[in-house]
């Protein structure tokens, strides 16, 4: 006779400790670790309030920086990520996952430790200078911000920036952070030569729906206001309504984009909440206590747009979904576009500009040199 299992959480487990001005509530083992870590009680009932959950950087020793893409439903075919992890916090960050490879939650581990590249100008200078490269547009914040809160110290995007500038190989960047418009100098340049656009993503103008969804990203004011400074200074910038969450923020679809337009934009994209692998349960819980009237209407419209699932992972699904109400959001979309005269002109960058600068062909000289020179000891 088989004895029972044992119970898969134990009676004294308890939730963990909701940090101030993160976005996950919980911190779950990844789905890789045989062992699961699980908070629990010894009975005793302290009141002091938890330290601050701080942010820790970790160096990044990749020897490469550009990623491939070959997926159907994205725009590029090459992208850069100065950093893995996003001290931002979007509870619906679809990069979520990713921490899970590196042996780290995707919960709170995901936005507080956050591996940066500090090597990155330096390798792209490499990857952009061999023989075998042919220029295309580099997509930056397709996974985690560039220009999440730690950038403002150790300026990795701009270095990289810096170097895409001096080869002529445009860029196009997605952020939520209003310090984008700190390379203003750099992407107002490239701009002028056809090398440079940007996309601000707003998911909400309702500030308390930010704080408690995005809790470090800009507030929605601030976005707008770093659009109206990009287009100031001649940089073709657009706005992402993305994600639009049935029940929660899609009623906002029109005032973000009529918005955004008064601030400068003349460029348009969406897409609706994506929930792969631990996104699920993190996004659930953050939903109940947060939203907790609005919950199961939330959830259940969400499936209504996923074949009765929370996701579905098939490309040209997971961006827009199906069914009547993916179809109503695709009509909302495309009437606000049309009524606001946006994406009347597709921004097409300058790939023909393309060369290697005299300056990057004596740094890679100077570099094998060396490299030839350390083999002697």
């Amino acid at each position: 006779m088989k004895t029972p299992a044992e119970p898969l959480y134990p009676d004294d487990q308890i939730a963990e400790p909701q940090q101030n001005g993160r976005g996950a509530l919980s911190n779950a083992s990844s789905r890789y670790d045989d062992d699961k870590k699980i908070r629990t009680t010894d009975g005793w009932e302290i009141d002091d309030e938890l330290p601050p959950l701080r942010t820790t950087l970790t160096r990044d020793a990749t020897r490469t920086i550009l990623a491939r893409n070959t997926s159907p439903d994205i725009p590029f075919d090459r992208s850069i990520n100065p950093y893995r992890g996003c001290e931002h916090g979007c509870i619906y960050c679809f990069a979520r996952p990713t921490h899970a490879y590196l042996g780290l939650s995707p919960g709170l581990d995901f936005e507080t430790k956050i591996l940066f590249k500090p090597e990155a100008a330096k390798l792209l200078m490499a990857e952009l200078a061999a023989p075998k490269y042919r220029c295309d547009v580099v997509a930056m914040g397709t996974n985690t911000d560039p220009y999440q809160p730690v950038e403002r110290e150790m300026k990795v995007t701009r270095s990289i920036l810096k170097v895409l500038s001096d080869f002529n190989n445009p860029v196009g960047i997605v952020t939520k952070n209003h310090l984008v418009t700190r390379d203003i100098d750099i992407l107002g340049d490239m701009a002028r030569r056809n090398l440079a656009e940007v996309f601000l993503s707003i998911t909400t103008l309702d500030k308390d729906l930010a704080r408690d969804m995005e809790p470090r990203a800009s507030a929605p004011h601030r976005r707008l206001e770093a659009i109206k400074r990009l287009a100031d200074a001649g940089v073709p910038v657009g706005v992402m309504t993305a994600p639009m969450i049935p029940g929660l923020n899609d009623h906002e679809m029109e005032a973000i984009l009529d918005a955004s337009v008064k601030a400068g934009a003349t460029r348009a994209g969406y897409t609706v909440l994506r929930l792969p692998l631990e996104i699920k349960d993190l996004f659930d819980e953050w939903l109940r206590a947060n939203r907790p009237d609005r919950a199961e209407r939330v959830l259940s419209l969400i499936r209504q747009m996923r074949g009765g699932a929370l996701y579905q992972a098939e490309f040209g699904r997971r961006m827009k979904g199906e069914g009547p109400i993916a179809q109503l959001l695709s009509a909302r979309f495309a009437a606000g576009v049309k009524r606001l005269g946006l994406n009347r002109v597709r921004y097409r960058l300058d790939t023909l500009r393309f060369a290697v600068p005299e300056s990057a062909r004596t740094a890679l000289v100077d570099a094998k040199r060396d490299a030839r020179q350390m083999k002697l000891f």
